[in-house]
């Protein structure tokens, strides 16, 4: 609706279906790809035949470099606060216990660089290395990891997510994990409420989106208290968000007004 409002139409294809004629539309939006990860090289092609046909929003470069979570590195070379983070590249050995020891955490958390919804997402700690690891080392032959310090905070507070258009916050939701888990996907019984978010909120979510390369459309930025109890990035969704705009419809004018300043440009 508000997208009509500015006289541009719109419709729901999927990114994968062959017969899309890329070349009517002025913009593809990146709305719930939420397959990609698991055709991650299919993917990969499709996007850079579709940069030739049409324009993306967010612009084909982000979308490769938000895919993959080494960009967490470029964030903190930028000086975001990121959660610490080990890489564990694809082809490579790693000792788990070494890691933990040599970075004196107690309590991990392993999942893959390019994933999403907690796929292969696994919480350890030094007595439940052994049944993690083979999986992980299973794994590793076809794709990278990431290795980062249990943040206790989100048994108890969640993650903040920050939504923004043309890098300004409009608002905001806690995401919850269900007694016992620490996924706060509601694909694993996370909950969502609205949350207000703090003016430290708000600064570390604008500056990370404008440590990006190329200027995000819109997106979001998800966000913890580490274990020092500082704010810090987890996460940032420029390809296919959850934006929870029922929480806040005054934001799709917003982000339709990003969508028409970008076919503008």
């Amino acid at each position: 609706a508000a997208l009509l409002a500015r006289g541009l139409s719109s419709t729901r294809v999927n990114w994968a279906d062959p017969s899309v004629d890329w070349t009517q539309f002025q913009c593809a939006v990146f709305r719930t790809t939420w397959d990609y990860f698991d055709q991650r090289d299919v993917f990969c092609e499709w996007l850079d035949a579709v940069s030739n046909k049409t324009r993306l929003c967010n612009d084909v470069s982000l979308i490769h470099w938000n895919m993959d979570k080494h960009y967490l590195r470029d964030l903190e070379i930028n000086e975001i606060p990121v959660i610490p983070s080990v890489f564990v590249e694809q082809g490579s050995q790693i000792s788990l216990h070494d890691v933990l020891a040599d970075h004196g955490w107690n309590e991990a958390i392993i999942k893959p660089c390019i994933s999403g919804g907690a796929r292969h997402t696994y919480r350890l700690n030094r007595a439940s290395i052994a049944t993690v690891e083979p999986i992980i080392n299973a794994l590793i032959s076809e794709e990278s990891f990431l290795l980062q310090p249990f943040q206790s905070s989100v048994l108890e507070d969640g993650e903040d997510t920050l939504m923004l258009f043309n890098g300004v916050v409009t608002h905001a939701v806690r995401k919850k994990p269900k007694a016992g888990d620490f996924r706060v996907q509601d694909d694993h019984g996370g909950s969502v409420e609205t949350f207000t978010p703090t003016a430290a909120h708000i600064d570390l979510a604008e500056r990370a989106m404008a440590a990006c390369h190329i200027a995000p459309h819109y997106g979001r930025v998800d966000m913890v208290r580490d274990n020092e109890g500082n704010l810090a990035v987890m996460e940032l969704e420029l390809i296919e968000p959850e934006l929870w705009l029922r929480n806040h419809p005054s934001a799709a004018t917003l982000f339709a007004g990003a969508i028409e300043a970008m076919i503008g440009q």
